[in-house]
């Protein structure tokens, strides 16, 4: 008899980007040694992969530290996809100057990453550095890759990818900004059952307005405030329907099961246009 084939995750590409990273993660906390890694090419081809079957997980970045919301994962969630999330994992985002294993700093004649990977070591670039030109790729994964190729080269990764190409971190910790962190979601087909276990809960929405008038917000907020439900984060999304149309993202403490967010949603859906539970899920 055959082994049963391991569960399969997809993610953002190529291999050593954080998403890859990300999902490994998931796969260690589920207890799943041998993964089957997919790589997508979008974000959109990660839910795709999900919403098709292809991939019984998807994993994909929400939100990052400092540059805010993932707006292709919010739209996805919102317009696109039917897909669920069941976890959520921050991943402590570090940067690493990466070469060569034989390449020196005198080497060096291009710094290489993805555009958010030189902005965010803008600071160590111009200090140490100064006067090497930097050109943007398209993944932090694929400056490691470049790095370990060519000794005139040098990345702005992770060391995951360093290892997994064959480079030397030469420094770590450059990134301007310390405590910087991404969220990544683990997402799966409408109706999966939950993977993970957890005492905290929290449930993701996505809300739709009837019509854009005054008060819409407040009273939205204030069926949460009756129910004595705590807001984790709010946002607005264009519709893409007209100008000045928008909708809400709102994470809630609790889980769908809790007696004051089925409330708080069904009073919603009297109110609402549509009222999307994008997941409820245990938090870290």
């Amino acid at each position: 008899m055959s082994e049963a084939t391991a569960p399969s995750f997809a993610y953002l590409g190529p291999a050593g980007t954080y998403h890859d990273e990300a999902a490994r993660a998931f796969a260690h906390r589920l207890g799943i040694e041998n993964p089957e890694l997919v790589e997508c090419p979008s974000l959109s081809e990660v839910f795709d992969c999900v919403d098709r079957g292809r991939t019984e997980y998807g994993v994909v970045a929400t939100e990052n530290a400092l540059e805010g919301p993932v707006t292709a994962t919010l739209d996805n969630f919102a317009f696109r996809s039917s897909a669920t999330i069941l976890g959520e994992h921050v991943l402590d985002i570090h940067h690493c100057l990466i070469m060569h294993p034989d390449a020196t700093r005198d080497d060096v004649k291009t710094v290489v990453s993805h555009p958010q990977g030189l902005g965010q070591c803008r600071r160590y670039l111009n200090d140490k550095l100064h006067g090497i030109p930097t050109m943007t790729v398209a993944s932090t994964a694929d400056s490691a890759r470049r790095a370990a190729a060519d000794k005139s080269v040098a990345g702005i990764g992770n060391a995951f990818a360093a290892e997994l190409y064959g480079a030397r971190v030469e420094e770590a910790c450059i990134e301007d900004h310390f405590g910087n962190q991404t969220s990544f979601a683990l997402i799966g087909r409408q109706g999966h059952v939950p993977v993970l276990t957890g005492t905290k809960f929290k449930t993701s929405l996505a809300l739709f307005l009837q019509a854009n008038r005054p008060g819409a917000l407040l009273m939205i907020l204030s069926e949460f405030a009756y129910a004595g439900i705590n807001l984790v984060k709010i946002q607005s999304r264009p519709t893409k329907q007209a100008l000045g149309d928008y909708m809400f993202f709102v994470d809630i403490e609790g889980s769908t099961s809790d007696l004051e967010v089925q409330t708080a949603l069904n009073c919603l859906r009297l109110k609402l246009r549509e009222v999307k539970v994008l997941g409820s899920y245990p938090v870290e």
